[in-house]
């Protein structure tokens, strides 16, 4: 049997004979020649077509219906008129009954005219004209209110509506306040002035009468 180192040996020189075989065959262009061997392959692709898609013919145009010609009408066949005959008119008989007239018809009765509807009644007469009282006439002269003094240290001030009521001549029988200004001292002057003013009475119809009236009073301070 052949030893273990004399196997190494053998592989060993196989190897080594190998490399100088490859860098021989190298060196002789061996190894380039099997490479000019080689030919590409020339790869030729057909080009597949795709089908077109089909176009469908128009429709024909449609034809015109051909337009029915009207029969004749028929021509209307003419008539015999027919001759009018004379009448023959009987003549009465000698002996022929008489007829006694009827008698007249009764008169209709007169029917009396429905009596005529009665008149509206008169309208209402208008409600007599009022004129209210006035005290801002020039001829009557009547002077401002008084500012009561502690009134106008403490700067009071303020609008007071006063109802009077006016008499026919003018004069003031009552008043009072129904409007306050808040200040008391305000209130009872425009009531105190108020009654010593005179009026223009207030009419109706024309003719004067009693009437309340309501008079505003300003108190401002300047």
């Amino acid at each position: 049997m052949t030893s273990l180192p004399s196997k190494r040996l053998v592989v060993v020189g196989a190897v080594v004979g190998l490399h100088v075989v490859a860098v021989w065959a190298l060196q002789t262009g061996l190894l380039r020649r099997a490479a000019e061997l080689i030919i590409p392959v020339q790869v030729m692709a057909d080009l597949i077509e795709l089908p077109q898609p089909q176009v469908a013919p128009p429709p024909p145009a449609p034809q015109p219906k051909p337009t029915p010609t009207p029969a004749p009408t028929p021509r209307p066949r003419p008539v015999a008129t027919p001759q009018p005959q004379p009448v023959l008119t009987p003549e009465p008989s000698p002996t022929a009954p008489v007829v006694a007239p009827a008698p007249p018809a009764p008169p209709q009765p007169v029917v009396a005219a429905a009596p005529p509807a009665p008149a509206a009644p008169p309208a209402p007469p208008a409600p007599p004209a009022v004129v209210l009282p006035s005290s801002n006439a020039d001829y009557l002269n009547n002077p401002p209110p008084p500012y009561p003094p502690l009134s106008r240290r403490l700067g009071e001030q303020g609008k007071v509506v006063v109802r009077v009521l006016i008499k026919a001549d003018g004069t003031a029988a009552e008043a009072t306040v129904v409007s306050s200004s808040g200040y008391e001292r305000l209130d009872e002057a425009a009531r105190q002035t108020v009654l010593r003013w005179r009026y223009v009475p207030g009419k109706r119809a024309g003719v004067a009468e009693a009437m309340w009236f309501n008079v505003p009073i300003q108190f401002v301070l300047q």
